[in-house]
C-alpha cells in the first residue's frame, strides 16, 4: 500500500486527539459528498433534464440502469485499487472523477446538440449514449468508489470501537441523505439544473483537496493501532490480538461472505424498488400519493433508531443475531406489501424495511474488516459493493416489469418470502470464519 503523506501538510501525531476522529469526521463527508453519484442525489435531476435533452422517462431510466450496471461490473477493481494505494490517492481521484462527471453533466444537452450536427441526425439515441456513459461515471465514482474509501477507511482505524463510531456516522448519514433532495431542489431552483451541477462540481473540488490534506490510510503508519492505542503500549499491555487476514479468494470461500452479500444485496434491491416506484405500488392498492410519500419518514425514523442502537451493541454482539434479525426485517417488508390494502400491509411494510435499513448500516460497515481483517478489506468489500450496485441496477426493471406483467407487485412480495426463508436456512452455519 502507498503510505506517502505527499501534499499534505496535516500531521496524526501533532493532532491533541486521536487522529480516528478527524478521520471519522472527514470519512463521513466524504461518503456525503458522494450523494451527486447517488440515487437519491440523481433522481431530483431526472424530470428538467431528461426534459432538456428530449429523453422519455423510460429512457433516462434505462440509460440510467445500464450505466449503473457497468459500474457494478468493475468495482471491484476499485477495491483491490484500495488496499494497493490506500484511501488517500483512491479517494482524491475519485472526488476528480466525480467532479468531472458532474461537470459534463451541466454539459449534456451542449454535447448532445453538437454530436446530433456532427452526425446530422436528429435522434435520442445520441443523448441516450451520452447519459449512459455519464451515469456510469456517476456511479463509479460516486456511489461505488467515493463511499467505499471512505467508508473502509473509517474502519481501518478503530477496531473495538467500530460499532460506536458507526452509530455516530450512521445517524449523520441519515441525516444528510434524507435532507439531500431539499437542498439540490434550492440550488436547481436558484441556479437552474445545471448551475446546479456545476456549484456541485466546485464544491468536489474543493473536497477532493480536503481528502490529500486530512485522509489517512493507516493508524499503523504513524504510530499507533485502532482506537487509538500507542503500538509499544499496546504490545506491552498484551491487548492486542492476531486476526487472520483474509484475502478476496479466501473470503469467497467462506458460507458468511455470500450470506452476508446477499442479504445486503436483497436490501438495496427491495428499497430502491419500492422508492422508485412507490407511488404506483400504493396507487395500485387504491392509495392516494400522499400515503405512499408519507411511509419514508416513520421508516427512518425506525432505521435510525435501529442502526443507533444496534451499533452500539455490535462491540458486544455476535453479528449473525443481527442477521437474522435483517432477514426478519425483510420477511415483515415482503408480508406487508403482499397485504397492502390490510390493517397490518403498512406497518409491516414501514416497520419491515426500517429495520432491513438500520441493520444495513451496521452490517456493510462492520461484518467485513471483523470477520475477514483490514489487509485486503478493499478487495472484499469492493465485490460486495458490486451485489449491491447490480441489486440496485435490477430493481426499477424488475419491479415495472412484474407490474406490466400481472397487473401487480404482490408476486414481488412473493419472491422475497421464498428468497429470505432460503437465506435463512441457508445462514444457520454463517458463522465468523475467525
Amino acid at each position: 500500500m502507498v503510505s506517502s503523506d505527499r501534499f499534505s501538510i496535516v500531521k496524526p501525531v501533532k493532532s491533541p486527539i486521536f487522529y480516528g476522529y478527524v478521520v471519522l469526521l472527514i470519512g463521513t463527508i466524504g461518503i456525503w459528498a458522494s450523494i451527486p453519484g447517488q440515487t437519491i442525489g440523481v433522481s431530483v435531476f431526472t424530470d428538467p433534464v431528461k426534459d432538456a435533452l428530449g429523453l422519455s422517462r423510460n429512457q433516462f431510466s434505462n440509460a440510467y440502469m445500464i450505466g449503473t450496471i457497468v459500474s457494478s461490473l468493475i468495482i471491484s477493481r476499485a477495491g483491490v485499487w484500495f488496499d494497493r494505494y490506500g484511501a488517500r490517492y483512491v479517494a482524491f481521484f475519485a472526488a476528480i472523477v466525480l467532479a468531472l462527471a458532474v461537470v459534463l453533466c451541466s454539459w449534456s444537452v451542449q454535447m448532445s446538440n453538437f454530436v446530433k450536427q456532427l452526425m446530422n441526425q436528429d435522434t435520442w439515441v445520441v443523448p441516450f449514449t451520452i447519459m449512459t456513459v455519464l451515469f456510469f461515471m456517476l456511479r463509479f465514482a460516486g456511489q461505488g468508489v467515493l463511499t467505499m474509501a471512505s467508508r473502509n477507511m473509517i474502519m481501518i482505524w478503530f477496531d473495538k470501537n467500530r460499532g460506536k463510531v458507526n452509530a455516530f456516522s450512521s445517524v449523520a448519514l441519515s441525516f444528510g441523505f434524507s435532507s439531500s433532495p431539499l437542498w439540490i431542489n434550492a440550488l436547481i431552483e436558484g441556479n437552474g439544473w445545471q448551475g446546479a451541477w456545476r456549484i456541485m462540481a466546485l464544491g468536489l473540488l474543493v473536497f477532493a483537496f480536503l481528502v490529500l490534506q486530512l485522509y489517512k490510510n493507516r493508524p499503523e503508519d504513524y504510530g499507533f493501532v485502532p482506537d487509538g492505542t500507542n503500538t509499544s503500549k499496546a504490545t506491552d499491555t498484551g491487548t492486542t490480538t492476531e486476526t487472520i487476514q483474509y484475502n478476496l479468494s479466501q473470503a469467497k470461500g467462506t458460507r458468511a461472505f455470500w450470506m452476508y452479500g446477499l442479504i445486503l444485496a436483497f436490501n438495496s434491491f427491495f428499497i430502491t424498488g419500492l422508492t422508485f416506484h412507490v407511488v404506483s405500488i400504493f396507487g395500485s392498492e387504491g392509495f392516494p400519493k400522499e400515503d405512499a410519500i408519507s411511509i419514508f419518514l416513520p421508516g427512518s425514523v425506525v432505521a435510525v433508531t435501529v442502526s443507533t442502537v444496534f451499533n452500539f451493541l455490535s462491540d458486544y454482539l455476535h453479528l449473525k443475531l443481527y442477521l437474522y434479525l435483517m432477514i426478519f426485517g425483510g420477511l415483515l417488508a415482503s408480508v406487508g406489501l403482499l397485504f397492502l390494502p390490510s390493517v397490518i400491509g403498512i406497518p409491516f411494510l414501514v416497520g419491515g424495511f426500517g429495520i432491513m435499513g438500520g441493520f444495513f448500516a451496521v452490517l456493510n460497515t462492520i461484518v467485513w474488516p471483523r470477520f475477514f481483517g483490514r489487509t485486503n478489506l478493499g478487495a472484499i468489500t469492493g465485490k460486495v459493493m458490486s451485489f449491491l450496485i447490480l441489486a440496485s441496477a435490477l430493481a426499477p426493471t424488475l419491479f415495472s416489469l412484474c407490474f406490466s406483467t400481472f397487473d401487480s407487485y404482490r408476486p414481488l412480495g412473493y419472491l422475497g418470502l421464498v428468497f429470505l426463508v432460503f437465506l435463512g436456512i441457508a445462514s444457520i452455519k454463517a458463522n465468523n470464519p475467525q
